[in-house]
């Protein structure tokens, strides 16, 4: 492929189960390791091979990030949108984007850098596919998005029936995708994962490439999860290495 792909976060939610544990803040602010999620986000994308980053957020984050002089990532473009679900977060990332494949990701999910860089890179590589989603192992966490998986690895089915696997919040997506925002919202879609399991009864083709260590920030318990895992990675990284590198 001669371009870079490009990035996009989806992270105009308010995060309201995981406020209790973030002091107030709107999830895109939450911290781990001192940084926001929304910077952690856009420094993965950005190490992941994406030469710009766009993220959709909600008035709400915007003004704390004027107010708090929130530091972000220079390639990282901010689109203020109070969207109605995470479909409409998404169709809004679909005005922006330049025809195209690109990388995208929750701001909530937590993948773990090298995994991350992993994904991307073989996500790049293969052929024939109208996306590639990161899944991971079922662990019993609540609302899952349970992805049904061919022999091959490609995806037949979207949510309706459990299964080992679940989606991770990390994507690689031809801008082809959009092609049904208007069947989409006639048929009176309202979240980004209804839209992904119409994309494939629509036909199109996509693929599971599976990471590891993979955390969904959904609530309390989950923060402190990506919190221990982050900070054991550190401990363990070669001293050389550990900046930029969780």
């Amino acid at each position: 492929m001669s371009k870079r792909p490009a990035g996009a976060i989806l992270a105009a939610g308010t995060g309201e189960r995981l406020r209790a544990a973030a002091q107030g803040l709107p999830k895109p602010l939450v911290e781990i390791a001192g940084r926001t999620l929304l910077a952690r986000q856009a420094e993965a994308i950005l190490d992941a091979g994406a030469d710009s980053v766009l993220a959709v957020i909600n008035s709400e984050t915007a003004r704390l990030i004027r107010e708090h002089d929130v530091k972000l990532p220079d390639e990282l473009e901010l689109v203020v949108r109070d969207t109605a679900n995470s479909m409409e977060t998404l169709f809004a990332i679909g005005e922006r984007l330049r025809p195209g494949h690109f990388i995208l990701a929750t701001v909530d999910a937590i993948v773990p850098r090298p995994e991350f860089r992993r994904f991307a890179a073989e996500a790049i590589e293969l052929g024939g596919f109208d996306g590639v989603l990161a899944v991971s192992r079922w662990g019993g966490e609540a609302r899952p998005l349970f992805a049904e998986l061919g022999a091959d690895g490609s995806i037949s089915g979207l949510g309706g029936q459990e299964s080992p696997f679940v989606t991770a919040g990390v994507y690689f997506f031809t801008t082809a995708i959009f092609r049904f925002v208007a069947q989409a919202r006639a048929s009176g879609l309202a979240a980004m994962r209804e839209y992904l399991a119409y994309l494939v009864r629509a036909g199109m083709r996509l693929k599971a490439l599976e990471v590891s260590g993979a955390i969904d920030l959904d609530e309390a318990p989950d923060l402190e999860a990506a919190r221990a895992m982050l900070s054991e990675r550190s401990r363990l990284a070669p001293a050389s290495v550990r900046k930029g590198r969780d």
